[in-house]
């Protein structure tokens, strides 16, 4: 998606706001119109706006009205061009639950900086840490990311990243095509956050595309790529970490049965791992389940999803580097988390899933003893 240098409203094709919205709609992602001049959704029309019904099932969009914003989101080529011939001024919005898109919203509103346990839920930060200078979304996601040894995604010029007029960014990524739903939420949410003025896009939000003008400014695709790239995995540990995956409340089996378990084991996902690289890793990621252990004697405040991400982690690097057979420490992770927290197996196994493919990336080689 590129932006004429001359006029920032021309887009992808070097056309209107109209071509824009298209270019997005034939790469599947459903767009839908915002008000002249702002970041909020077109208003609903007059019979929408005086009676309550489930946006979802509002009847003006079998009849191609724009109402209840992300929720009329769509790739129509013929009902993009009717909403646009009739307001050419409209702004661009995209629904990123339906698009597959998980967007980082990086804040740098003037704010009080709240306390330190603040800024990175569910991480202690230590009081040694010297937090000087510290007073945006941009520090907070760069202190996540360093944190976990990765590179901060807002330099990240492998995906689509957006600057905001008000000094933001928004860093785009595709969700994981086989992955939970991620939900939305806010950087200053005492519930659900990432990280402090660190806000996330996702299933059931929606996104401001590039070359959009509000009377803030305009909406700024930043150089690199031009297209989203797959979220990174230890981002997609972060968010399951840290309460955005949106439960189905399917039932599935805490446990599995003891020949199913011993079949697993020793059949493995890799092959066997000798038996001095394995007491290496299984002695190494033993202190890490002891941990995720101790937190069944209390049903809060423990940091429970941090201490089993962390153990999660751990053991993908130990089984990227050859020292604990993958089989036996999923069931190792997953068995000391259902005995800590019987009551979310499901999101257990996501935490410990994302937390695997995430570490894998990173070998780990513990020393052995002789």
């Amino acid at each position: 998606m590129l932006v004429h240098p001359e006029n920032p409203r021309r887009g992808a094709t070097g056309g209107t706001a109209l071509d824009v919205a298209a270019w997005l709609a034939s790469r599947g992602y459903p767009v839908h119109p915002l008000a002249p001049g702002t970041k909020t959704p077109a208003a609903n029309c007059r019979e929408c706006t005086g009676r309550r019904h489930s946006p979802e099932a509002c009847p003006c969009h079998a009849e191609g009205r724009w109402c209840h914003g992300f929720h009329a989101a769509t790739t129509d080529p013929d009902r993009l061009r009717e909403w646009w011939r009739r307001e050419p001024e409209f702004g661009i919005g995209v629904a990123c639950g339906a698009a597959g898109l998980v967007v980082i919203d990086v804040d740098a509103h003037a704010a009080v900086v709240p306390d330190r346990g603040r800024l990175l839920p569910g991480i202690p930060i230590d009081d040694r840490v010297d937090l000087t200078g510290l007073e945006s979304g941009f520090d907070t996601l760069a202190l996540l990311a360093a944190h976990r040894g990765r590179p901060d995604p807002c330099e990240d010029t492998q995906t689509l990243r957006v600057r905001t007029p008000s000094g933001g960014m928004h860093i785009w990524y595709r969700a994981p095509e086989d992955g939970p739903r991620l939900r939305c939420s806010s950087g200053s949410s005492s519930r659900v956050a990432l990280a402090w003025q660190v806000d996330v896009r996702a299933d059931g939000g929606y996104i401001v595309a590039p070359t959009t003008r509000t009377v803030a400014g305009v909406y700024r695709a930043l150089p690199g790529a031009r297209l989203p790239a797959p979220l990174p995995l230890w981002l997609a540990a972060e968010l399951a970490r840290t309460g955005h995956v949106v439960e189905d409340h399917s039932p599935v089996p805490s446990t599995m049965p003891s020949t199913v378990r011993s079949q697993a084991v020793g059949a493995g996902l890799r092959p066997p791992v000798p038996g001095g690289r394995r007491e290496a890793g299984r002695r190494l990621l033993g202190g890490l389940l002891a941990e995720v252990g101790s937190c069944g004697t209390s049903p809060s405040g423990t940091a429970f999803s941090e201490k089993l991400n962390r153990a999660a982690f751990t053991a993908g690097g130990l089984v990227a580097g050859g020292h604990l057979d993958e089989a036996e420490g999923r069931l190792l992770l997953l068995e000391a988390a259902d005995r800590a927290r019987p009551h979310q197996s499901r999101r257990n196994v996501l935490i410990v899933d994302t937390g695997l493919r995430a570490g894998s990336d990173r070998p780990i080689h513990p020393k052995e003893r002789t």
